[in-house]
């Protein structure tokens, strides 16, 4: 692929020449111009491999030409000549300062032109080689970030799941759980990174449930107090399976586990936490869960029209729920009613 080689100088002859040039040398194109605004245009849209600008222009000078081009990100790795007829140093130093590559002085020499054209045309092509390298580097490290991405995300809802099926489910619920927390984050205004964690933190809200006898888990009906002891231990269990790693996500998921029964004014459990004293992302799923439990069928109740659960839900906010949280999941509640209504389980309808 041939190098476009970018010279612009007001004096036709000199103009000439320099492309004549260019001409010599192998694997480069010339596009001259006259006029440093046609120039600019024309850089503007295609961009050069290699720049040579006359200092002396009227209008916009070299260094004014090379100051405005070095503004673009296509200009950043191009090596520029500035040609002048004078030697005087403070010259020199201000193109040096705009992004100046090097220096000829009037009259050109054509074997020390081709030369440094040579050297230049090298300079270039090795920096398009290794932007071309860091390019695809970056593209194989997005591709390996998402595959490892995408595992995560299986293993977590595949773990899930199986905690799920233990306590009689189809894995449907764990599915909702996510998808309602990710909606009500959205309202709450987290950002890309939080909505993730949320969206594959929250399936493992239960995760503790393993510890749990099958008697107590599977009991078709309601729990006695020591039963429901033990139940609530799921929490505590939760939560010393998933503490002390080093990777947020886990450490979400086990601030999930052990707040998601707290209750935003103090009276639930496992510490009787209050207000922000629980983690935002167990208040999220606190709203997420009970949702979903009191619309959907379970040993010892059948499913609740969504009206009875919303409307129940409405008299416990700043009760069992956070005020923003149900705020949150009331914006984002006509979503939320067509994802859990297109679900597996079955919901409860009114009377």
């Amino acid at each position: 692929m041939k190098l476009e080689i970018l010279i612009v100088d007001d004096n036709r002859t000199s103009l000439t020449y320099l492309r004549r040039l260019v001409e010599q040398v192998d694997g480069c194109t010339a596009q001259a111009f006259l006029r440093p605004e046609d120039a600019f245009a024309h850089a503007s849209e295609h961009g050069c491999d290699v720049l040579f600008v006359d200092f002396r222009m009227p209008g916009m000078d070299g260094i004014t030409l090379l100051r405005q081009m070095r503004q673009w990100d296509c200009m950043a790795g191009v090596p520029a000549v500035m040609i002048t007829s004078e030697e005087e140093l403070g010259l020199r130093q201000s193109a040096l300062d705009v992004g100046a590559t090097s220096f000829m002085k009037k009259p050109i020499d054509p074997v020390e032109f081709r030369t440094r054209l040579k050297n230049l045309i090298a300079l270039r092509r090795a920096h398009n080689a290794e932007t071309h390298r860091a390019q695809w580097l970056s593209e194989e490290v997005a591709k390996a970030t998402r595959t490892i991405a995408a595992r995560e995300e299986e293993l977590i809802m595949r773990l899930a799941r199986a905690v799920e099926l233990r306590d009689g489910g189809t894995g449907e619920h764990i599915d909702r759980i996510a998808h309602f927390s990710q909606m009500i984050g959205e309202a709450i205004g987290l950002d890309d990174e939080a909505l993730r964690t949320l969206f594959l933190a929250s399936p493992m809200h239960d995760i503790g449930k393993l510890s749990v006898p099958d008697s107590i888990l599977l009991k078709p009906g309601r729990l006695t107090d020591e039963e429901r002891a033990v139940m609530q231990r799921h929490t505590t269990d939760g939560f010393k399976i998933l503490e002390n790693s080093e990777v947020p996500l886990l450490k979400s998921a086990a601030d999930i586990a052990l707040g998601h029964h707290e209750h935003f004014d103090g009276n639930g459990y496992p510490h009787g936490l209050q207000k922000t004293d629980i983690p935002l992302p167990a208040r999220i799923v606190a709203v997420a869960d009970v949702f979903d439990a009191l619309t959907s069928v379970r040993p010892y109740k059948d499913a609740w029209p969504i009206e009875r659960a919303i409307d129940h839900m409405r008299q416990q906010s700043g009760k069992h729920f956070d005020p923003a949280c149900l705020d949150a999941f009331e914006k984002r509640l006509d979503d939320i009613v067509v994802f859990r209504q297109e679900a597996d389980d079955p919901v409860g309808t009114a009377a």
